[in-house]
């Protein structure tokens, strides 16, 4: 992978546009605000944290209601490495949201800084992230299929409900509290996020809660019943059983595997 030019945390005025690339040239965004992109006439309303992978062949316009647009972004090439970018099947020009958007956000930080280091393995350094960040993209693209349609105004809320309960795991989150933040009735908001997630909204929330708690456990000494708070269980034993059920084993045990 050959990365042409990168920044982080790197601020432009609302109305940016994203010219056409060099055939074979990549650019890839991810847009820290609240935007509008506009790509070949098909305008989305996006929430913060939404990444794109653009291709050579399209010219993009961001825009936002904030005085300014905050993104990260890496312009690549893939060098002899277009077998790879073929593999991954990555899909370009299209948004993508991630429930843990800090993880792609380190990464391309990292990439960043290794980008105007001086290190003697840099190159090696920044072709071994570039691998791990379009893996990711593609586990994305395999796992949370998230299909923005453009035509319905509520899909970006919808998005951005998914990230926060995923990022707050703690919070006591039902159907009608999910229901009330897209502004939707309890009925439609749950067929609307099984027809796009492909799983229940509840189901969402437990998957949400079991992967903090496995994160917590594989990192920290944290106690089974301090574990069970902070991913939002009044209940230990509760927390134990559905742990088991979509874990296979025990949170003790899960942490002596890890």
């Amino acid at each position: 992978m050959n990365i042409r030019c990168t920044g982080w945390n790197s601020i432009y005025k609302s109305g940016t546009v994203i010219k056409k690339q060099a055939d074979g040239e990549y650019m890839l965004m991810l847009i820290r605000s609240r935007s509008c992109v506009s790509i070949d006439g098909a305008v989305m309303q996006l929430p913060a944290d939404t990444l794109f992978l653009f291709s050579g062949s399209c010219t993009a316009q961001c825009s936002t209601d904030e005085c300014a647009m905050v993104c990260d972004w890496i312009c690549f090439d893939a060098g002899d490495e277009q077998e790879l970018m073929e593999s991954l099947e990555l899909e370009y020009d299209r948004p993508i949201c991630f429930a843990d958007t800090e993880f792609i956000c380190g990464l391309m930080r990292n990439i960043a800084e290794e980008y105007y280091s001086l290190g003697a393995r840099r190159l090696k350094m920044l072709d071994s992230l570039m691998r791990i960040l379009l893996v990711k993209l593609s586990d994305a693209r395999l796992h949370r299929d998230i299909a923005v349609q453009t035509s319905e105004p509520h899909y970006g809320l919808l998005i951005e409900l998914r990230e926060k309960i995923y990022r707050n795991p703690q919070m006591k989150w039902n159907v009608d509290t999910m229901a009330a933040y897209v502004n939707m009735s309890r009925s439609y908001f749950q067929h609307l996020y099984r027809e796009i997630f492909g799983v229940s909204c509840i189901a969402d929330v437990i998957s949400g809660k079991i992967e903090k708690a496995k994160e917590i456990l594989s990192e920290t000494d944290c106690t089974v019943s301090q574990v069970a708070a902070m991913c939002g269980y009044d209940n230990e034993e509760h927390f134990m059983r559905q742990f088991k059920k979509n874990v296979g084993v025990t949170p003790t045990k899960y942490r002596k595997q890890v």
